[in-house]
């Protein structure tokens, strides 16, 4: 009990430094994305410090859903890889102590996170949020400082377009200074100065621009289509003062906006919300239904009316009357006109009065698209409020799931690697991520978009990630290698059917010397066996004579598995010789490979299935030729060797 506690102790000190320099290095990683993205709207705002560490800060916070899972995930693995690195997780294995018990403590401490998670998403990132978007806005709003660039028209005085030739950065002098006034839109006015200067009052709510030896210019009138001449005014100043309105001060806008908002609510909320936005869609519809019923020009043969259930007895009985009503009325209206040729209407009236009723009826036609069209967009804006607050809601519960996901994922996944540091695990934490990120993304647009339910939509990356968690858990558990090359290059060669060559090492020790006459037997089974094989697919009956044969008949695979393992063996007895001659011709026997084109139908209904599906079938059987004449020509190579051998053996 003594080394399972000290065991647990040095998991939590290996585990909690690491955890904690992951976060933060994440953190500070998706900080720096998120200033990226927005730092077209903060520079040049003369922002104080105070002001940009806070919307740091509540950025930072709202960074947190997508930074812990990630943290979790490369501090699992390192720690997990360090340990296989270094061949203590071997050790405590080889105590007796399986992989799930030196999970134990993580899991718990990954279990209290994702708990903390859950009261985070609901609790501080709703206040986080709305702090952060309203601070934002408030940054939007604010007036750029004014920074007035030499030979170019600056326009972000509102109202105002500068044009400054020349500027003494010492003494804040402006040189041939050009200045438009679009307050009144095409009546625009125009200064022109030798020098001026530019400050800002007091209270920080105007701009003060003092001009020295210039000119004004303005139109007296707008000038209109038909004027040749226009009246204007041209004045000459030795000096003029103009004052111009500019707000360069930070004000915070209120957040009870942002509160309203979906981003700014906790469980309890959001589903009060969702609750109220259902019940004013239903009576919307039921209002936008009943205006359908009213109305003539859209008459139904069989008008369907919903009945509200949070209605009184007396609502519905009244919509049940009305609807018994509209079905008779539509039944009389459809025998009436049954006959009833508009046609025949139209070629009896004038024509005027003809084009005249075409037209209302068109007009008519028109406006009552709109205005269903209009019905149908509040409709859909409604709805697609209701799945954003759905979506929301969905989310408070995903990142404490991802959290664990990811842990059972990194950690099994180091403990089959067996690398530490932060080459390996940073560049598999960062694709299994990215794997993540794509899949939350493309189910959140879906989901948004109501394309898709929001549950499956939210809930798809954590569906394609859990089968994976399972699965390295699993694999680490049995200690099963899952990136092994070899495994995975043998596996494809065997279903491509590709040949590969055998590689016998001359040994510089041998134990055992090897009995040439029990060698020289082996061999000739070996050469017997390979030539019982090569007859069956030489026999008239073989599955190299004809396109049915292959697909019903097939080859016999049993055969040649004793065929390949008897070659094995005596390859392997083989290669104790001390002759490097011997060693050396061992290479050259071929690799026997059972390769499932042997015989593609297990069953001969199968193969009666697979016959006709000729797009299909008439490539696998030129694919089977193909293996069946390499494997021909390895069998008697196999032979010819086997010969060889043993005359280098007598």
């Amino acid at each position: 009990m003594r080394i399972v506690k000290r065991l647990h102790l040095f998991m939590l000190q290996t585990f909690l430094p690491l955890f904690a320099m992951t976060f933060l290095i994440v953190l500070f990683i998706v900080l720096m994305q998120f200033l990226w993205k927005y730092i077209d709207q903060l520079v040049g705002k003369g922002l104080g410090f105070n002001v940009i560490g806070e919307l740091f800060f509540y950025a930072a916070l709202s960074m947190v859903p997508m930074a812990l899972p990630l943290a979790i995930l490369l501090a699992s693995l390192m720690t997990f890889g360090n340990l296989g690195e270094k061949f203590e997780l071997t050790a405590m294995k080889a105590s007796g102590i399986s992989l799930l018990r030196v999970m134990a403590p993580l899991m718990v401490v990954v279990g209290i996170l994702a708990v903390a998670a859950f009261f985070f998403q609901n609790n501080v990132l709703p206040t986080a949020q709305v702090k952060m978007w309203t601070l934002m806005f408030s940054v939007r709003q604010k007036s750029p400082e004014v920074e007035i660039p030499e030979n170019v028209f600056y326009d972000q005085i509102p109202g105002y377009n500068l044009l400054v030739k020349e500027k003494n950065k010492e003494t804040g002098m402006l040189y041939d200074v050009m200045i438009y006034d679009v307050n009144h839109g095409d009546n625009v006015t125009i200064l022109v100065s030798d020098s001026a200067r530019l400050a800002m009052t007091s209270d920080m709510s105007h701009l003060y621009l003092h001009l020295y030896e210039g000119e004004q210019f303005e139109n007296l009138r707008e000038q209109r289509t038909n004027d040749r001449n226009v009246p204007f005014r041209r004045e000459n100043f030795f000096d003029k003062q103009i004052l111009i309105p500019f707000d360069a001060n930070f004000n915070r806008l209120d957040e009870q906006g942002m509160r309203d908002q979906y981003v700014g609510k906790n469980i309890v909320q959001l589903n009060h919300s969702i609750d109220s936005i259902g019940r004013r869609v239903d009576s919307i519809g039921l209002i936008f239904s009943r205006d359908l019923l009213r109305d003539a020009s859209s008459v139904l043969p069989k008008p369907v009316f919903p009945i509200d259930e949070g209605a009184s007895e007396a609502d519905n009985e009244y919509t049940r009357r009305r609807i018994e009503q509209e079905q008779a009325r539509n039944v009389e209206m459809a025998e009436a006109t049954r006959d009833f040729s508009v046609d025949s209407l139209l070629d009896a009236m004038a024509p005027a009065d003809a084009a005249l009723l075409v037209s209302r009826a068109l007009g008519m036609s028109r406006d009552h698209q709109n205005m269903n069209e209009f019905r149908s967009l509040t409709v859909e804006d409604e709805k697609k409020s209701i799945r954003r607050h759905e979506i929301e809601l969905i989310k408070k519960y995903t990142l404490s799931v991802a959290c664990i996901i990811f842990f059972f994922i990194g950690a099994p996944l180091g403990a089959i690697i067996r690398k530490g540091g932060l080459g390996t695990p940073l560049v598999v934490s960062i694709f299994l991520f990215l794997i993540y990120y794509v899949f939350d993304n493309t189910g959140y647009k879906l989901a948004r978009d109501g394309r898709w339910p929001v549950w499956a939509g939210i809930w798809l990356s954590t569906m394609v990630l859990a089968p994976l968690g399972a699965y390295v858990t699993w694999k680490a558990m049995n200690d099963s290698s899952v990136f092994d090359s070899d495994r995975y290059r043998n596996f494809f060669r065997t279903v491509l059917g590709l040949r590969s060559a055998r590689h016998v090492p001359l040994k510089e020790v041998i134990i055992r010397d090897i009995d040439g006459v029990r060698a020289e037997k082996m061999l000739s089974v070996v050469s017997a066996r390979c030539e019982e094989v090569w007859r069956h697919l030489s026999a008239p009956r073989n599955p190299l004579k004809s396109y049915f044969r292959y697909f019903v008949d097939g080859v016999d695979t049993r055969v040649i598995h004793r065929v390949a393992d008897e070659i094995n063996r005596t390859v392997g007895y083989l290669s104790d010789s001390r002759d490097p001659h011997v060693v050396l011709k061992l290479s050259e026997i071929p690799v026997i490979r059972v390769l499932w084109v042997y015989s593609p139908a297990p069953r001969r209904w199968m193969g009666y299935a697979m016959l006709p599906l000729v797009p299909l079938s008439v490539p696998l059987w030129l694919y089977g030729q193909r293996c069946l004449r390499n494997l021909r020509r390895d069998l008697q190579k196999t032979r010819t060797v086997c010969g060889e051998l043993m005359e280098i053996l007598k």
